[in-house]
């Protein structure tokens, strides 16, 4: 039963007639984007068509990535431009669920109260500035940083911004050294927050290509600080919380539909919702036969329900 090579009864091929049975149950389908729905700018085979009839049979969807680079809006744009469908107009990013569009709920969280002008040092885009100061946090460091002097004394000696509460770290590309330096004399400072979107290593893009992700960063503040980062993304409850209190989730009827064990899933399977795996991604069935098989108990629930080589897999229990 189970293809993947367990015997608990977890991780089924997905046929059409199950696909059927599960979906009759479901009400809301989480996706996951980057590895799921497409790679880089190009969309999944059949996967916009595998969306449009889970819309025309009147299930809800919503969209939660751990990238942080986009704002709500400019992910339901992509969605809209890849053929994903979706709600226009002011509404438009109601569906997606991002980092740093949660990140900038937590900290709004954490730091209103504090009698000054909340601020946060960011290791990110300009779009996870935009969510932050969206809910009142300004921002500081967004964009390149060329270390200033001849060494540690002169790097020591440039000025802090005064008033930042927290270090936020997201996919930055003009991550450097003197990024890095400023973080961490910010964390030195009596109650500045260590904040992380999301501990993905790497980043899936068209042709089977990588590129290091988020986590790479998070691990470099975290190991120069010794301190441990508060994780926004998957698979944090943080992330699904967010999702469950704007949808109104009822998790015994949502789906959770992702290519990784270790973000996707596990949310998932701690959230209490059904999974599906996706061999679009990141993770493989030898992956998840490997935690079948072992005896770590964390890497046990890191196991779907089931599996699809595709979301096209869907489209056969779609139609009529």
């Amino acid at each position: 039963m189970a293809e993947a090579g367990g015997d608990d009864g977890r991780c089924v091929r997905l046929s059409a007639d199950r696909a059927q049975a599960l979906l009759a149950d479901v009400d809301t389908l989480l996706f996951d984007c980057d590895g799921v729905l497409w790679r880089g700018e190009t969309a999944g085979p059949g996967a916009p068509e595998a969306l449009t009839a889970l819309r025309a049979r009147g299930k809800r969807l919503g969209f939660v990535t751990n990238n942080s680079s986009k704002t709500r809006e400019a992910y339901a744009e992509k969605l809209k431009r890849l053929g994903f469908g979706g709600p226009a107009g002011p509404g438009a990013g109601l569906e997606v669920f991002r980092t740093a569009y949660c990140a900038a709920l937590y900290l709004r969280q954490r730091l209103e109260g504090g009698g000054v002008p909340a601020k946060a040092y960011v290791l990110g885009s300009q779009a996870l500035a935009a969510e932050l100061e969206a809910v009142g946090i300004a921002s500081v460091g967004v964009g390149p940083e060329p270390l200033q002097g001849a060494g540690p004394g002169d790097w020591l000696a440039e000025p802090l911004e005064p008033g930042v509460g927290a270090v936020v770290v997201g996919f930055d590309p003009h991550f450097s050294y003197a990024k890095l330096t400023k973080a961490v004399r910010y964390l030195q400072q009596p109650g500045c927050l260590l904040v992380g979107t999301n501990m993905d290593n790497r980043l899936p893009l068209e042709g089977g290509s990588y590129i290091a992700g988020t986590g790479c960063l998070v691990r470099a503040v975290e190991m120069a600080a010794q301190r441990q980062a508060e994780i926004i993304g998957k698979p944090s409850r943080f992330i699904f919380d967010c999702v469950a209190k704007e949808f109104g989730l009822n998790p015994d009827r949502t789906v959770m539909v992702g290519d990784r064990l270790d973000t996707d899933i596990l949310l998932g399977v701690t959230c209490g919702l059904k999974t599906i795996l996706t061999l679009t991604g990141v993770s493989s069935l030898e992956d998840v036969k490997g935690n079948q098989q072992s005896d770590c108990s964390s890497r046990n629930k890191m196991v779907p329900d089931f599996y699809v080589d595709s979301i096209a897999d869907l489209i056969p229990a779609l139609e009529d």
